[in-house]
């Protein structure tokens, strides 16, 4: 081989050995085009292709670059879906945003999660924040089994540690903390009922996690569950598949935190499953807790309406608050709906303070069958998307309407 072809062949392979370390350092850029004037953080996931993704390190930064300058922002993987996950606030009309690699990095993940005697529980920074049940939890001593269930979240915990949500109370053993089976549906003209679970017609049943996962921006999981037609007995037949997306984050308050939570899905049914119009069934429903009765605590909606007058109504979100443990101050619940879910601005069950013999318990529920409808197709997917904020004292109307434009509008993204 000749001296030439010798120093040819160094320098190609000086040139290729450059290229890739830079492909590998190369920064990832991109811009969020806002498109509303908004005051409130969300949670926002970008998408790239394949290449781009394999290109994204753990080892970067994300600088989020403005006219006020360069900030470091907390991103998060997602390997599934070749996206990264932050958290995004309108301060400009056009900020853009680069993943560069960093040899500065500080390990600061504050979400974590752990299974524990059947519950998927998480937390951050070591406080406790919701848990899913993923085994069957079996009704109290001397109550029918067919109370039996899984697939809920519970405990809802305040950010002062207050538990909002509850199961199994006497007065309905088949509330179980935040749900949303389906009440009253036909399958080819017999009725099933996945509510009522005394009935023995229909129940809703974890199967499996598609995914777990924690990090510096949230923690959350996609999990399984399928709505059982029980009608025939011995015989249990699947009528919806459900894949359940909740992921838990935070925004700079201490005093709040939000859970993002998606329900898609599809029926194998070849004639498919007709969901009744009713006052209550689907969507997001919420117990909430024994303390809570028609003296402690308020509704609010976005169309300005209360706990006197909000059931049967519409709303883009709904304020639920009370009476904290301590009695010293309030907490609750901000519940939003999106725009793209069925029937929105969604109708709601809210209970009236005349509930369980004039105790007025609290209890709410987004419900998109309230006054119409739903015919459910084979093998067609179906998405309802929601978020809550979970908050301690107290949210005003203004904040409520810029927390639920944050969630309602996502901003246009162009990578660069």
């Amino acid at each position: 081989m000749s001296e030439k072809i010798k120093i040819l062949i160094i320098i190609c392979s000086i040139f290729f050995t450059e290229l890739s370390i830079a492909q590998k350092d190369r920064s990832v850029c991109f811009e969020i085009a806002n498109s509303e004037s908004n005051s409130a953080e969300s949670l926002i996931s970008v998408k790239f292709d394949e290449e781009i993704f394999k290109s994204i390190k753990h080892e970067m930064v994300l600088l989020k670059i403005s006219k006020k300058g360069e900030k470091i922002v907390p991103f998060q993987l997602e390997k599934q879906g070749s996206k990264i996950w932050f958290k995004h606030k309108e301060s400009e009309k056009i900020i853009s945003y680069c993943l560069k690699k960093s040899n500065s990095l500080s390990n600061n993940q504050k979400f974590n999660f752990q299974k524990q005697n059947g519950v998927l529980r998480f937390d951050y920074d070591g406080q406790s924040l919701i848990g899913y049940r993923y085994n069957m939890k079996l009704p109290p001593n001397g109550v029918n089994n067919l109370y039996q269930k899984s697939g809920y979240i519970h405990p809802v915990l305040s950010p002062k540690g207050d538990t909002l949500s509850r199961i199994q109370p006497p007065d309905h053993y088949h509330h179980y903390g935040v749900w949303g089976p389906w009440t009253k549906t036909k399958i080819n003209n017999t009725e099933v009922d996945f509510w009522n679970l005394k009935e023995g017609q229909g129940t809703v049943l974890f199967k499996e996690f598609k995914s777990i996962s924690s990090g510096k921006v949230f923690a959350g999981f996609t999990a399984k569950q399928e709505h059982f037609n029980l009608i025939k007995k011995g015989s249990p037949r699947i009528a919806i598949n459900e894949n359940l997306e909740v992921k838990v984050w935070k925004n700079d308050n201490p005093n709040q935190y939000f859970i993002d939570y998606t329900s898609a899905f599809t029926t194998p049914l070849e004639e498919g499953i007709l969901f009744e119009a009713y006052r209550y069934g689907g969507g997001l429903g919420f117990r909430f807790k024994e303390q809570w009765d028609k003296n402690n605590c308020n509704v609010l909606t976005s169309e300005g309406k209360n706990r006197m007058d909000a059931d049967g109504t519409k709303a883009k979100w709904c304020i639920i608050y009370g009476e904290s443990n301590n009695r010293k101050s309030t907490n609750g619940v901000l519940f939003m709906s999106h725009p793209q879910n069925r029937a929105h601005p969604e109708p709601m069950r809210v209970w009236p303070i005349t509930a369980n013999k004039d105790r007025g318990d609290m209890f709410f529920e987004f419900c998109p069958i309230r006054h119409k409808e739903w015919e459910i197709k084979r093998n067609k997917r179906y998405k309802l998307n929601y978020r809550m904020l979970v908050f301690e004292g107290s949210i005003s109307p203004d904040q409520a309407e810029a927390h639920w434009k944050a969630f309602a509008y996502k901003p246009q993204i162009k990578i660069n």
